[in-house]
């Protein structure tokens, strides 16, 4: 096959009685589509969950992937607490206020101020060794290293290209896959070359609200419960959708692409198996995909969403007809010829596309950077 510039990623996943991701009403996500509201998972709420996965194919485990770190406390926490009980706290203090500007913008010395950022183990432990600098530079002297990091504030001319050049892995894994916006310094931002869409159910809403007790133990005297209080619990078939920009990851990790090969393997096996959710000592929402389907093409990918656009029933087997019927559609009128591969549990046949089990698709998702290289 030509060498593809994108890989698209399709799922259908079951989940019953559950809330996987709650809106500040702690009320299950909605979105209206097709004239009816469908329950929703954010794709901040996937990616989250994909990234902190404590799983055998963890993103974290892979040899070679930076741990990064997301936090308005970055400096406090990661810069300026390694530093505590081997510099005097005076001149910690001097220092501070400068590195809190460097990396958050001039509103920095407040955390409410601060935006939530994201940065790899290299760029801190780079700031690190540059507090440590200054302070040894000082010889001390509190107002000296005031000065001292003021200059060096000012001289990285509201850029932070020195901290990023440093690392290997600038703003770690996590990063290099789902981007990072740094307000206060557009040179530190990366392009995401994930796209992860909002997941939605194939078909119309199915919740309900659930009322539950808490029946005290050890009150003998008044029988019935302590604690009265409800929830919402939903059920539902979700169409999910990925798109990696090939070329994006191989760039943001360094043109390595056995790297990026393991990352695209290990990726496969999250989405297909790891459960966003809340509540999960009380509804155990753990499910697998039903239908995964990859596509490797060099034509901008396109949602296979439409195929719902009219609720469906909520099963498996009309789901992915649906799906193969609007692919069809496509096939016939854009004529993109991507390369294909799907595991499913259904009895349909999916358009172009070869079937295996998860490992097969994530082996062959493995070789696609090195096309590339």
């Amino acid at each position: 096959m030509t060498a593809p510039r994108f890989l698209q990623i399709h799922t259908l996943t079951s989940y019953t009685a559950a809330l996987l991701n709650r809106d500040d009403s702690g009320l299950a996500k909605r979105l209206p589509y097709g004239g009816v509201l469908r329950t929703r998972i954010s794709s901040q709420c996937l990616k989250r969950h994909w990234r902190k996965a404590q799983d055998p194919h963890a993103l974290h485990a892979i040899d070679g992937a930076e741990a990064a770190f997301r936090s308005r406390e970055l400096v406090t926490i990661k810069v300026i607490l390694p530093l505590k009980g081997a510099i005097d706290q005076a001149v910690i203090d001097a220092i501070e206020p400068e590195f809190q500007m460097a990396l958050y913008g001039e509103k920095g010395t407040t955390k409410k101020s601060r935006q939530t950022l994201i940065f790899g183990e290299t760029e801190l432990l780079w700031l690190v060794a540059e507090a440590a600098r200054i302070a040894a530079e000082s010889e001390g002297d509190a107002k000296t290293a005031k000065k001292l990091a003021e200059d060096w504030r000012k001289a990285q001319n509201k850029s932070l290209k020195a901290m990023t050049s440093a690392a290997t892995l600038p703003g770690g894994l996590t990063s290099a896959l789902f981007g990072r916006m740094v307000t206060s310094d557009p040179d530190a931002n990366i392009t995401a070359p994930v796209h992860v869409a909002h997941a939605i159910t194939v078909h119309e809403e199915e919740s309900e609200s659930d009322y539950f007790t808490a029946v005290d133990d050890l009150s003998g005297d008044e029988p019935g419960a302590d604690t009265i209080q409800e929830t919402e619990l939903t059920s539902g078939l979700f169409y999910g959708y990925v798109v990696v920009d090939l070329k994006g990851l191989l760039d943001n990790l360094g043109g390595d692409a056995v790297l990026a090969g393991e990352v695209l393997h290990n990726l496969i096996y999250l989405i297909a198996e790891v459960t966003p959710g809340a509540k999960l000592g009380s509804t155990a929402p753990y499910g697998r995909a039903g239908l995964m389907l990859l596509e490797a093409g060099d034509r901008q990918p396109r949602s296979l969403a439409e195929a719902f656009r009219s609720p469906c029933a909520p099963h498996l087997g009309p789901a992915a007809n649906a799906l193969a019927d609007q692919l069809a559609a496509f096939d016939t009128a854009y004529d993109t010829g991507e390369d294909r591969r799907v595991l499913s549990l259904a009895n349909r046949e999916i358009p172009g596309a070869t079937p295996g089990s998860l490992r097969d698709l994530a082996l062959w998702a493995k070789t696609l950077p090195g096309l590339l290289s």
